[in-house]
């Protein structure tokens, strides 16, 4: 039964992963008509609402130091969110920017180690090389062509990488769907903010943008996070963390269909070497993962 239940939750976290790929290709079209941080608040706002609809009776009994800690790793998301619109409002290729975003994950461990003076598995040193080099290949595109979209996604990858190194300090006082909602409506506070000092707003807006706007907020975050909930609550942290590497290349893969997006083949090494990256920083996972598989 404990099996079947794995089995189930490691489907719902794959599906997470399609449904964040998805999520680029809804918010590359909504983008076409919309501010990218006003549609960014707005959807965050928006997603956070329904997360609370969702999960109200976890919400009953809050303090406000559990408010204030969550709202600390919201205006980081916003912060972080930032970067990565703005990335995929100016970026020619979906793909690459997914795999540079993902780097987050390999440099989470080396934020610790200035942050909290946390020492980095050995496992994040043999990866760094392969991420560094594969950051090197993604630039290389009919010469040396580093978009200035590429430092965005790279900006948002370390602010991942900070966001993930405080989820691990306050999210085990809170309930995963509070700490997503507080965080999505701060964020949200933030980026709305942000909007309203530097971006002018339309005057009107496309039914088919108000549609990629729908499908980016109800589909791509509050559909997403609830599944990645129930996925997670039925699994190890280490099996969801290997799974959730699979975003990149859902997102690559959609927008090759989608945006007939083509890679050069220095870029897809690139990709490669960092993806192999993100599985090299999670050997202790995938180690784990194996020693269950053959006791089981």
């Amino acid at each position: 039964m404990k099996q079947t239940s794995h089995f189930k939750a490691e489907l719902v976290l794959v599906l997470v992963t399609i449904v964040a790929g998805l999520g680029w290709i809804f918010s590359k079209e909504a983008l076409a008509g919309l501010p990218p941080l006003f549609f960014m608040g707005v959807r965050f706002l928006v997603a956070g609402f329904v997360l609370f609809l969702a999960g109200q009776k976890f919400f009953r009994g809050l303090s406000w130091q559990v408010i204030r800690q969550a709202g600390l790793v919201g205006l980081v998301m916003g912060i972080t969110m930032m970067f990565w619109v703005t990335g995929l409002d100016q970026g020619s290729n979906l793909g690459v920017g997914a795999f540079i975003t993902s780097l987050g994950v390999v440099l989470a461990p080396l934020v610790a180690r200035f942050m909290f003076a946390e020492r980095p598995p050995m496992s994040i040193w043999v990866a760094l090389p392969f991420a560094v080099v594969g950051l090197g290949f993604l630039a290389l595109n009919d010469g040396l062509n580093f978009e200035a979209a590429h430092f965005y996604f790279l900006g948002a990858a370390l602010g991942s990488a900070l966001q993930l190194n405080l989820l691990s300090r306050f999210s085990v006082r809170m309930h995963v769907l509070v700490l997503t909602a507080i965080q999505l409506v701060f964020a949200g506070v933030l980026l709305l903010v942000l909007s309203l000092l530097f971006e002018s707003l339309p005057h009107s807006i496309s039914m088919s943008v108000a549609g990629w706007f729908l499908a980016s907020t109800l589909i791509a975050s509050s559909l997403r996070f609830l599944l990645q909930t129930y996925g997670m609550s039925l699994t190890p942290v280490s099996h969801a963390a290997v799974i959730m590497n699979l975003e990149p290349v859902w997102t690559a893969i959609f927008a090759a269909f989608w945006f007939n997006e083509i890679m050069g083949g220095g870029q897809v090494f690139g990709c490669l070497l960092i993806f192999v990256a993100m599985l090299v920083s999670r050997w202790p996972q995938i180690r784990s993962i194996l020693r269950r598989s053959r006791s089981a």
